[in-house]
């Protein structure tokens, strides 16, 4: 062993001390400068549409078919030429989403019947109701047959199917958002109503798939595209005349 004087053994422990403090602060620092890993941010959940709001955002996508059926009815009428398809098309997507799906999978099967046992006075539009479901496909099926010939024959017929369907069917989706939806709702508690709307997403993936709601939204923007119908500003009203 190795005697060291007092005094050089002190210096020998302060610098070994200094340099064990110094490599701690250097170790520090560099970890300090180091970026810190973060973690993705957690996935947002889709929020649930309750059962109500499924209802009348469907309506919505109808609405719109009924909007481009109003527009091809003034072309017609005026002599403008127009591609029969996207006007079959939209005939298609009311079938498919609107009659078959909308009418008799969730309103006819369960609002329907439902309201017929309230006592809620709504229930006595249900007849009215179903007739204009049964007649809309009645008009439905000659807009499919016309349009899918390649070439309008009657315009002045097609134009007036237009008309009534779109007036028949204004009228009916306005008093279901406004009377029969909301009589319907008040029969049901909360938790009624979250069953019954995860029941109607059901029926909407089993019909679908995952996004029925959305790909009819893409399918009527595409024939609103292609009619030239898909920009809004054109619709602007224009300002009235000064009094």
């Amino acid at each position: 062993m190795i005697h060291l004087p007092e005094t050089s053994r002190r210096r020998l422990i302060g610098g070994l001390s200094g340099a064990v403090l110094a490599a701690g602060v250097s170790g520090a620092a560099f970890a300090a400068k180091q970026p810190k890993e973060t973690k993705p941010p957690p996935k947002e959940e889709k929020r649930a549409v309750g059962a109500v709001e499924d209802l009348m955002r469907e309506h919505g996508v109808l609405r719109r078919a009924l909007l481009i059926y109003r527009q091809s009815a003034a072309r017609l009428r005026a002599g403008t030429a127009i591609d029969p398809k996207p006007l079959r098309q939209t005939a298609q997507l009311f079938r498919d989403f609107g009659e078959n799906y909308h009418e008799r999978m969730l309103e006819q099967a369960h609002i329907f019947p439902a309201l017929r046992k309230s006592q809620n006075p709504a229930g006595a539009m249900v007849a009215t109701l179903v007739a204009q479901h049964d007649r809309g496909r009645e008009i439905t099926d000659y807009i499919r047959t016309v349009t899918g010939k390649g070439k309008i024959a009657d315009v002045e017929t097609l134009a007036g199917a237009f008309e009534t369907f779109e007036l028949m069917y204004q009228n009916h989706a306005a008093r279901e958002d406004t009377v029969v939806f909301p009589a319907w709702r008040e029969g049901l508690s909360e938790r009624q109503l979250r069953e019954i709307g995860e029941t109607f997403e059901d029926i909407e993936h089993r019909q679908f798939g995952k996004d029925g709601f959305e790909d009819a939204v893409k399918q009527i923007a595409a024939i609103e595209e292609a009619l030239g119908l898909a920009d809004l500003t054109q619709f602007t009203a224009p300002k009235p005349p000064r009094s």
